[in-house]
């Protein structure tokens, strides 16, 4: 069987690329078709047998501003020739699920959400009424095109509950609900490890609570700072990031905020074993940093919303927070620095974090694809 796989864009390393790496080990052979290829930033993608970019690669400038990207997308999607190919799987946030395959073709997408700028957070993305009023004929046409290429897959799946309840809202179809694969064999409990990396990395002598994302408007991490400088507890940030020079001189003065910028996985793995808390502020479609700490055994306080509701129980692995607020995410602090039930919540944070395994997702996703192959050909 000939497969191919297709993915947005090739130029960065985060949760998406860890799904097609999977996907890699299911099927080895299938080469990685995408809008923009940077084998520089994405290192990662040298593992397949072939990375083929579209028109879109051949202008350099295009390779890193993505905003310009966008009402290019859909025409290099639909010029890739994908008729040799048995299987496509398409894994997408934005634009590769509108490629063209013959109808023998068995296509399954891999939602990772609708489009959030032209959907779910269209206000985030375009603020300010002058700038709506001059990208609005650039909006219609791609939420036009974005719900006729949505329509193209055979089956469509969502990562989490709240991508499938966009998948029906937005593009009028169901779904199957197949979480991303989170290496939770990477995360057990190695004490000693720990005990190594605190002083590489000075960590606080006193327990600290955690944040791991990068460090853009979108994720928040200025709430849980400025959450964290009132209430005065440590609060390691990791991650880099277009905010990462504001934050670090904005608050250069508060002793209780660290950042520590880039961590290697294995030193990442200490950190989270060494954390009080995992905090997770934002409204993310999955979220596998949540479950990694889960893994590691840290409870998470979490925002109530999104990929969130999936992967953290409330009470039993973690403590919701309702709304983005500074006092919001105090109390829930507050009330998980006071509770009694610590030990036995890392405990369940680990059982709970086998739910989301490499292995589960490749078994799944084997299985769905070998019940829609025999659908197809029927």
């Amino acid at each position: 069987m000939n497969v191919a796989l297709v993915y947005d864009r090739v130029n960065k390393w985060g949760g998406a690329e860890k799904v097609l790496l999977a996907l890699h080990e299911i099927f080895p052979d299938a080469p990685l078709y995408t809008s923009v290829y940077s084998p520089e930033k994405a290192p990662w993608a040298k593992v397949f047998p072939n990375v083929v970019p579209s028109f879109l690669n051949r202008i350099p400038t295009l390779n890193y501003k993505h905003e310009l990207l966008a009402p290019l997308m859909p025409l290099a999607f639909e010029t890739f020739n994908l008729d040799k190919y048995d299987l496509v799987i398409s894994v997408t946030s934005e634009a590769a699920k509108g490629v063209i395959t013959k109808p023998a073709t068995l296509h399954i997408c891999y939602c990772l959400t609708p489009t959030r700028y032209l959907w779910s957070h269209y206000d985030e993305y375009f603020k300010g009424r002058t700038f709506k009023d001059v990208t609005n004929p650039i909006v219609t046409y791609l939420r036009t095109w974005d719900k006729i290429a949505a329509q193209r897959p055979d089956v469509m799946i969502g990562i989490s509950t709240a991508v499938e309840g966009r998948i029906k809202k937005f593009y009028g179809r169901e779904s199957e609900l197949i979480h991303p694969p989170v290496d939770t064999k990477k995360f057990e409990i190695w004490n000693t490890r720990y005990e190594k990396t605190k002083p590489s990395y000075h960590l606080p002598s006193t327990s600290y609570y955690l944040i791991v994302s990068r460090l853009v408007p979108y994720k928040k991490v200025d709430l849980i700072i400025e959450a964290f400088i009132e209430l005065g507890y440590p609060l390691v940030v990791v991650g880099t990031g277009s905010e990462e020079k504001k934050y670090k001189t904005k608050y250069k003065f508060k002793k209780n905020i660290i950042f520590k910028g880039f961590v290697s996985d294995k030193d990442l793995i200490s950190l989270y074993q060494g954390a009080k808390a995992f905090i997770h502020p934002q409204e993310e479609d999955f979220g596998i940093t949540a479950v990694e700490a889960q893994a590691a055994g840290i409870p998470v306080i979490a925002y109530k919303k999104g990929g969130a509701l999936d992967t953290v129980i409330d009470g039993k692995t973690g403590v919701f927070f309702k709304e983005q607020t500074i006092e919001s995410l105090i109390k829930a602090v507050k009330y998980y620095d006071d509770s009694n039930q610590h030990r036995e919540m890392r405990r369940s944070c680990i059982n709970n974090a086998q739910k989301f395994s490499k292995e589960r997702f490749i078994k799944e996703f084997k299985a769905l694809v070998d019940k829609n192959i025999v659908a197809k050909n029927h």
